[in-house]
């Protein structure tokens, strides 16, 4: 980079350089995107997400969940579109994410602070304030919004985390990036098992398979178990199917925090409702699958197993049935094991 390149333009490329694979600037302030979001909890179409609504006030204005601070580089990190099909998102088939993202914010702060002063505040965040990221992304130029609701960048799909290191100072901010370019594409629309997208833009996370077998701690209703098919932890049929994933998605990490363990790729499901908490958290404890806990994973391989439906699954539901301490889990197995 040349001598005379700009703070903003040094700062981008140091991102790029700790390992982020896309870097913009953006302005805080109020998210464009606010008054969507709260006309979408008021539908509660956030289902069991009531964290959303404890913060929704919050995450109106970018300047509100840390005082003082007055820009913001947000960051992606891809985590391999092109890992193979599985029952578990790809998202989760390595260690968890947001360690691996706050250390290399951190080390972008203390970039930050030697170039501009050791006085500089800075605060970074990844899926744990009350921001709305995509909002943040797009403002920073980073993609625009699918018709799935992914943030989708021209030149990488969507595949990626979404991280922001706030700092006080007033940077030059880049354009968001010109329109939407999904056209006149419904793949993910259509693709959908459970139909979770009530309008373009617009999901019902009560609908969503990512929903139901992460953020939900409740019974799987029925309607939604069998278009769940044998899925464990979440789902990227949306994402599969985009066009611009199928031509820019990439492989995996071969080794490192993201790399998938194979036995997260596909996991057994009877393995899965056979997991006590003390083998959950030995097998897990490293991963975003932790988020779910036992309960839910148990939950989510009862659903699979009544669908899958072979002479084993029903046996291994039936010991379950017997043997089942958790109420939410037992009357998933029941239902299973009625399921038709």
């Amino acid at each position: 980079m040349s001598a005379g390149a700009t703070f903003e333009a040094r700062l981008k490329a140091q991102a790029l350089g700790l390992g982020f694979d896309l870097a913009g600037i953006a302005a805080l302030g109020p998210a464009e995107t606010a008054p969507a979001f709260e006309r979408w909890l008021a539908a509660g179409q956030h289902g069991e997400m009531a964290y959303l609504e404890r913060g929704a006030a919050v995450r109106r204005d970018t300047t509100r969940p840390e005082p003082g601070m007055r820009s913001a580089v947000v960051v992606t990190l891809d985590y391999g579109g092109r890992s193979p099909h599985g029952t578990v998102a790809r998202y989760a088939r390595g260690d968890d994410y947001h360690r691996l993202m706050w250390d290399r914010l951190e080390e972008l702060r203390a970039w930050v602070r030697a170039e501009r002063g050791a006085s500089v505040g800075g605060r970074a965040y990844v899926d744990t304030g009350p921001i709305l990221e995509r909002d943040l992304a797009r403002r920073a130029g980073l993609g625009w919004f699918g018709k799935n609701t992914m943030l989708i960048h021209p030149g990488k799909g969507s595949f990626f985390f979404i991280g922001a290191l706030f700092l006080d100072l007033d940077l030059v901010a880049d354009a968001p990036l010109a329109g939407e370019h999904c056209g006149t594409c419904t793949r993910c629309l259509e693709a959908c098992p459970t139909q979770a997208f009530v309008a373009p833009g617009v999901l019902d996370a009560r609908r969503c398979i990512s929903y139901l077998t992460i953020e939900s701690r409740s019974v799987i209703p029925d309607g939604l178990r069998a278009p769940m098919g044998e899925l464990v932890y979440g789902c990227d049929i949306c994402q599969d199917v985009c066009p611009w994933n199928v031509k820019f998605a990439v492989a995996p990490p071969a080794e490192g925090t993201l790399a998938p363990h194979a036995d997260r790729v596909a996991p057994d499901p009877h393995e899965l409702l056979a997991l006590d908490d003390a083998a959950f958290k030995a097998r897990f404890g490293t991963s975003a699958i932790t988020r779910t806990r036992r309960r839910g994973l148990a939950r989510n391989a009862a659903v699979a197993l009544g669908n899958r439906r072979e002479p084993r699954d029903l046996e291994a539901l039936a010991r379950a049935a017997k043997t089942e301490t958790d109420p939410i889990v037992r009357v998933q197995v029941l239902e299973a094991l009625a399921q038709r």
